[in-house]
């Protein structure tokens, strides 16, 4: 089964929506990795700021399934999808990577360019799975942290109890 890393982020009654996701990817796919949670502020429009995290999960539903189980859960999370790209949000859960896949189909694209492009996922993603490695840049996660820009984009771990 592919080790399948998700990002999740929230800046509407974050705790509650964040224990809401992890509490259904429990109850679907049993076990889970889950980095520290990290507080930022919003990216690319004036809001309150997110919190974000990264999960690990092994599964072997097809990445269009997963896909539309993730939207699942934010929907039922109150999740609206009529904000545009950026916007506050109940709750966002992306498919990062689908074990070491390349998807570029239009409707799934893995691994997720959010990964080198925002410090709220590659940290996170960096502390979990730092030694893996991105599947079409080569560098491992921690590499990848390394060499990222980190004044540009400030985030901070919080004190949050996942359960």
């Amino acid at each position: 089964m592919p080790r399948v890393w998700l990002s999740i982020g929230s800046n509407i009654d974050r705790e509650k929506h964040i224990r809401g996701a992890l509490r259904a990817l429990r109850d679907t796919f049993g076990e889970l990795v889950i980095s520290r949670v990290y507080e930022s502020e919003a990216v690319g429009f004036q809001g309150a700021p997110f919190y974000n995290l990264v999960v690990g999960l092994d599964t072997d539903w097809p990445p269009a399934a997963l896909n539309r189980h993730l939207h699942d859960i934010e929907r039922a999370n109150g999740r609206r999808r009529d904000g545009g790209k950026f916007a506050s949000r109940t709750l966002d859960i992306d498919l990062l990577t689908y074990g070491n896949e390349v998807i570029g189909d239009g409707l799934i694209d893995v691994p997720r360019k959010e990964i080198t492009e925002y410090a709220f996922v590659l940290l996170p993603l960096s502390e979990v799975a730092g030694a893996q490695r991105h599947p079409v840049d080569g560098r491992t996660y921690r590499e990848l942290w390394e060499a990222f820009p980190r004044n540009s984009q400030p985030v901070w771990p919080i004190r949050f109890d996942p359960a």
